[in-house]
């Protein structure tokens, strides 16, 4: 890294990692010409960036992938979590290399090209992670121009007016406008995702969707329900309307005091009613706010799909997926309120319990399949309760 007012771009860089304080990273820049302005995270996770980079919690994120070799299988029409991608770009140690998977469809790179995404290879990746664990995750610009011409300090101002994720509501940017019935089955190889078939019989469970991952859709219907989608700003009138079983609340990116700002009202008012209630992720974030515990912005976050967690209630350990930036914090749980499990890396809480209602969550993404059916239960345990 080099002080901006010094720097001089090397030869070759077409692309760069602007910082706050004017230090830059350089390295080959793929996907979209441009720029864009973010929070820098890094993901452990050796497979899935595509997963990754179309999940809505990555809104206002930019990747950094610890896995040298992204971008090796290409692209395909399956493996996304949303219409577009929503992490801003991504940070990768080698070149993106030419795919080798049956399934590909397009090559990474002109993937992120037409989704507009940027992307930097031909950085130590490493040095990047050690520098988020040791100093937190950092404001910075990632840019792409194929002629190299970069204009540092104006990057650098940039980066350093960007106000951060804390305080800051995504969910309503990402979340679905409207509602509607999820229609897609289970993938199956060679077919892709079949229809839904569920009948009226099956408990129908109305999601809320702050920002949701489709597969978490998917494995409620795997489980045995029938769900139907509403925006992150539906009222308790209108999730009441659908006449749900259950209600599940999604993932999204964020700040959860900020989104819990309309979220939390409509939550509490589903308690009383005695509406069955799981939550995963921000959706954990959302209960918790809702039954009187707070949040707090984490150091660097938990992201990759290698996450240890310790489930108390019998002291079984799940692999875990991850993708949150901030998290409950347990010392303000209320009595009503136990925790059911924690990280094994950090301590960190990563499920609650309410003993007074039919209402738990829990911190990971269980329908990312990790372990890799570690966390299914969780699926099939809120479904059960609604029969």
């Amino acid at each position: 890294m080099a002080d901006a007012k010094t720097l001089i771009v090397p030869k070759g860089a077409t692309g760069v990692l602007v910082f706050a304080d004017g230090s830059a990273v350089f390295g080959r820049g793929f996907g979209a010409v441009g720029d864009a302005v973010g929070e820098l995270c890094f993901n452990t996770a050796m497979t899935g960036y595509q997963e990754v980079m179309t999940d809505p919690s990555y809104a206002g994120q930019i990747v950094t992938f610890t896995f040298p070799h992204i971008g090796n299988v290409g692209t395909n029409l399956d493996d996304v979590e949303a219409e577009l991608p929503h992490a801003l770009g991504c940070v990768v140690r080698q070149d993106v290399t030419e795919p080798s998977n049956f399934r590909n469809v397009e090559p990474f790179d002109q993937w992120m090209k037409e989704n507009g995404r940027i992307g930097l290879a031909g950085v130590d990746t490493r040095a990047l992670t050690r520098l988020i664990r040791v100093k937190g995750a950092p404001n910075v610009v990632i840019a792409h121009d194929p002629e190299g011409r970069f204009d540092i300090e104006a990057l650098a101002a940039r980066a350093a007016a960007w106000p951060g994720l804390e305080g800051m509501d995504l969910a309503i940017e990402v979340s679905a406008k409207e509602s509607r019935l999820w229609k897609d089955g289970v993938w199956k190889l060679g077919f892709g995702y079949g229809l839904d078939e569920a009948g009226e019989e099956r408990p129908h469970v109305v999601a809320i969707d702050y920002g949701a991952k489709n597969n978490i859709f998917r494995n409620l219907v795997k489980a045995g329900a029938r769900v139907t989608v509403l925006p992150a700003t539906a009222s308790y009138e209108q999730v009441m309307g659908h006449n749900p079983d259950g209600v599940f609340l999604s993932n999204g990116p964020g700040d959860p005091a900020a989104t819990g700002e309309y979220a939390v009202p409509v939550i509490r008012k589903l308690l009383d009613a005695d509406k069955p209630v799981f939550g995963i992720c921000l959706g954990h974030q959302m209960l918790a706010l809702a039954a009187g515990a707070k949040t707090v912005k984490m150091h660097q976050g938990h992201r990759g799909a290698n996450h240890p967690v310790k489930r108390l209630s019998d002291g079984l350990v799940e692999i875990t997926s991850m993708n949150h930036g901030f998290a409950v914090d347990a010392d303000t749980l209320p009595a009503n309120v136990k925790p059911t499990h924690v990280s094994l890396f950090d301590g960190s809480n990563c499920g609650i319990e309410l003993t007074d209602k039919k209402a738990f969550s829990v911190q990971y993404h269980p329908e990312a399949s990790p372990g890799p059916q570690d966390s299914f239960y969780l699926f099939q345990r809120f479904v059960e309760e609604l029969k």
